[in-house]
């Protein structure tokens, strides 16, 4: 009989669960380096001398306020008006206005199932055979006999291996980290409106 114990014990654990453990540490670094590399991209610029800067937006708008000096009961006019129009220019960095890509995984479970069954058979067969002849010609007995036997057996050991590896990968859209938020933070007391 085969022993199960052993050929469980030739199964390298390390490969089914530290592989995925592994592919998950190496997916949440390229995340990590994805997020370098969007801020870099996006958020800078080439400032002409072969450095960078912070890249900006530019919003022109019309922006309307109320008037403090504005009298109902005088008459309307340009010098009385009940709104103020006036042209308005914002300047925004550009990385303030996306998300930052930052996934975490959140879970990973990893199931590991291995069936083995062993099956041991026997087989015995025994055959027997038989055969007279009896022939009488003239004063002259002809007796003829014959006889077999034939015993077959057959051993056999068959064992069945079934592995199957189920992973399950949650991610999550992660908070920012405390130094990007407090550099955003600044860069939105940046925003200039002039």
């Amino acid at each position: 009989m085969s022993d199960l114990v052993a050929e469980l014990n030739s199964l390298d654990f390390g490969v089914y669960i530290g592989g995925p453990l592994q592919a998950a540490v190496q997916a949440q670094q390229a995340s990590s380096m994805a997020a370098v590399e969007f801020i870099q991209e996006v958020g800078f610029e080439d400032n002409g001398s072969g450095g960078t800067q912070i890249r900006y937006v530019n919003f022109d708008y019309e922006k309307s306020t109320p008037n403090p000096d504005f009298d109902p009961d005088t008459a309307v006019g340009p010098a009385n008006e009940k709104y103020i129009k006036s042209d308005v220019s914002l300047k925004v960095p550009f990385i303030t206005m996306l998300t930052t890509p930052n996934l975490r995984i959140d879970t990973l479970d990893i199931d590991f199932n291995a069936r083995l069954t062993s099956t041991e058979t026997s087989n015995v067969s025994s055959k027997f055979a038989a055969s007279a002849e009896l022939g009488i010609n003239y004063k002259v007995v002809n007796f003829k006999a014959s006889a077999s036997y034939q015993r077959t057996s057959s051993k056999g050991e068959k064992v069945e291996k079934s592995y199957s590896l189920n992973v399950k990968v949650h991610a999550v859209q992660d908070e920012l980290p405390a130094g990007l938020d407090r550099v955003l933070t600044l860069l939105e007391d940046s925003i200039v409106s002039a």
